[in-house]
């Protein structure tokens, strides 16, 4: 997976450890400190100092340490971690509240999301405003995700064989799995590349050599069960999508199918995100695509795709999803947990399908899915 190097360095709010260098204990250190030569004029007693072999020699301070022990001790009370990961972690509060995090996603998950996209989950008590960070409100935390290198799905091969099966039925698994995403996160589709090329052709217009500007053209591009539905309006075509659905969830691709559905019904599961991340952060762009869906390997989605990656990455993007609580207060701790539970479910049961797709047709086609050197792509 291909690393995005991030566009303004995020700045560390830990204080560097002070660190003494041990001096060797004198000789004849029995019960007072003293250097050879050098008698010492006062007797020595039983409340000797302490030898440099008994004092520390490495200090560390967290600030606002007071909000890093409320969330550990949050995740203690739901049951998230306890002595055991406490004693892993050497007493840590921040491996501590990391372990536990990571723990709660399952390192199964974590691998999945891991080969497919580059998410950042991030806890933090300060957050985005107008370019530079700003504390939180007294007691307060944040969770945000964001999205650093999309995934990619190349549906096209998936949408063939379901319309071989059924006449519109791979047509109606396209704009199901399109709305679905839509209410969750942002995607980078036919939708955009239409955007752009009509974008592109505004401005070939005001140019005095327009005639040799060359143009995608997107919807050519589409396969033909998706120009024919392009059109349509959203509550027939997803009114008859559903009822076309239904009538294969049994049939030769039920696999594919019942993921969708999954996350059709995730989709659906209200995921709370705080507009202050939006409307005070001062950010400069929406969220960065999560996933860029073609047709074919290299087409005219991908070819937009990559043109405008490489400014993508020029400014700052609003989180993918970004929520506020107090570690002092079960009932909005659970609410955020509950929140990034959904999201990472929503995403397993995604690149879960994208894998599936992948295998498929290295089974039926042997596509070997080399994209080259992309400018934001992670796959």
């Amino acid at each position: 997976m291909q690393g995005i190097n991030q566009s303004r360095p995020k700045s560390d709010r830990s204080a560097r450890p002070l660190r003494c260098k041990r001096q060797p204990p004198a000789g004849n250190s029995g019960r007072t400190i003293a250097a050879a030569g050098i008698v010492t004029l006062a007797p020595a007693f039983a409340q000797a100092l302490p030898t440099p072999a008994n004092v520390p020699t490495a200090y560390s301070h967290e600030f606002n340490a007071e909000l890093l022990y409320d969330l550990c001790a949050a995740l203690v009370r739901e049951e998230l971690a306890g002595l055991e990961t406490w004693q892993k972690c050497e007493e840590s509060a921040m491996a501590f509240a990391q372990d536990a995090i990571l723990e709660c996603i399952g390192e199964e998950r974590l691998k999945l999301l891991g080969r497919n996209v580059e998410y950042h989950l991030t806890v933090s008590d300060v957050a985005e405003r107008n370019g530079a960070e700003a504390l939180l409100g007294q007691g307060s935390l944040a969770i945000t995700i964001e999205c650093g290198g999309s995934g990619f799905l190349k549906i096209g091969p998936a949408i063939e064989a379901l319309e071989e099966d059924a006449d519109g039925l791979g047509a109606a698994f396209y704009w199901t799995l399109t709305y679905a995403l839509y209410r969750v996160m942002r995607i980078y589709n036919h939708d955009d590349a239409l955007a752009y090329e009509e974008r592109m052709k505004e401005y070939a217009e005001d140019e005095e050599d327009s005639e040799q500007y060359e143009f995608p053209e997107v919807e050519r591009a589409l396969p033909e069960c998706i120009q024919k539905t392009l059109s349509g309006e959203y509550r027939t075509r997803t009114t008859a999508a559903r009822k076309l659905l239904s009538r294969h969830n049994k049939g030769k691709y039920r696999s594919w199918i019942e993921k969708l559905r999954n996350i059709e019904r995730l989709s659906r599961l209200r995921l709370p995100s705080d507009d202050s991340f939006r409307e005070d952060g001062g950010y400069d762009t929406i969220p960065l695509p999560s996933l860029l869906v073609t047709f074919k390997e290299h087409d005219a989605i991908a070819a937009c795709f990559d043109e405008e990656s490489q400014y993508m990455l020029e400014g700052s993007a609003e989180p993918m999803l970004g929520v506020m609580f107090s570690p002092r207060k079960p009932a909005e701790v659970r609410r955020v947990l509950l929140t990034v539970s959904r999201f990472v479910a929503l995403n397993s049961e995604l690149f879960q399908l994208v894998e599936e797709f992948a295998e498929w047709e290295k089974d039926h086609a042997g596509t070997h899915l080399d994209r080259g050197e992309p400018s934001f792509r992670a796959a």
